[in-house]
């Protein structure tokens, strides 16, 4: 049975106090939402402090490099991101793939690299505008699917989460509707089991990440493929990611 999971993804915002303050925040009210997953991803200097302090939250990185180690300045490698103890990372996110160019090839690597050291990886797919605009949303987002992910076997498929981000809606304000979010849901699942059987399509967590808020978090979750959300901007205070968190 598929979890259902809200993850908050901070991006390059907060200072040290203030994230330390919102991680403590959503660990004291964990018992509240016992039957929905929370994950984190806070910046990366302070997931090591956030992790240690707050057990039992499953606290994730943003971004890695797929190496074990070596000349790569600036970066974080994979098995860094395991020896602090995070449970997740983020592969794929739209921002990665349009300011750091970041291309299906390298995130395949990402995938087997977190994998490799039992790490989850939430592996974001999404269309931008002009994709959506030529009605070619689907073939662009299954081509995402096949060139990162369907190389996988099926057990190391159903360790992964995915999260549909129309990338339209990202920071814009505008969400998908209630019909457009579970048509590709139900889309993804379905090349899924055309991929691995129904079983293992059964088995996998699909996130909806465009602009998922307080308000619209219901309905959205309402979708039968809609098995929660990756929060931007929403996910930095804890009484509206709660709040999300309690929408199901």
């Amino acid at each position: 049975m598929r979890k259902k999971i809200v993850a908050g993804n901070w991006k390059m915002n907060l200072l040290s106090e203030e994230a330390f303050n919102l991680a403590n925040g959503v660990s004291e009210v964990l018992a509240s939402v016992k039957d929905v997953q929370l994950i984190v991803f806070p910046p990366a200097v302070f997931a090591s402090s956030i992790i240690e302090k707050n057990q039992g939250l499953n606290v994730g990185l943003q971004n890695f490099y797929p190496a074990e180690k070596g000349a790569f300045t600036g970066e974080i490698s994979v098995s860094q991101v395991k020896n602090i103890g995070a449970t997740h990372v983020l592969v794929g996110h739209s921002e990665r793939r349009a300011i750091f160019n970041e291309n299906e090839s390298f995130l395949k690597e990402k995938v087997d690299a977190a994998l490799l050291h039992g790490l989850i990886p939430v592996f974001c797919c999404g269309e931008p505008l002009e994709i959506r605009k030529v009605n070619t949303e689907l073939s662009y987002v299954k081509q995402q699917l096949i060139d990162s992910l369907f190389h996988l076997s099926a057990e190391e498929m159903m360790k992964c989460i995915v999260a549909y981000e129309p990338v339209w809606a990202i920071g814009t304000g505008k969400t998908a509707t209630v019909e457009q979010a579970e048509a590709m849901h139900k889309a993804i699942r379905t090349w899924i089991a055309e991929q691995y059987g129904k079983e293992v399509s059964e088995e996998i967590s699909i996130l909806y990440g465009g602009s998922c808020n307080a308000s619209n978090a219901k309905e959205l979750f309402a979708c039968e493929n809609v098995d929660g959300g990756l929060i931007g901007g929403a996910a930095l205070q804890v009484d509206t990611f709660i709040t999300i968190a309690q929408a199901f």
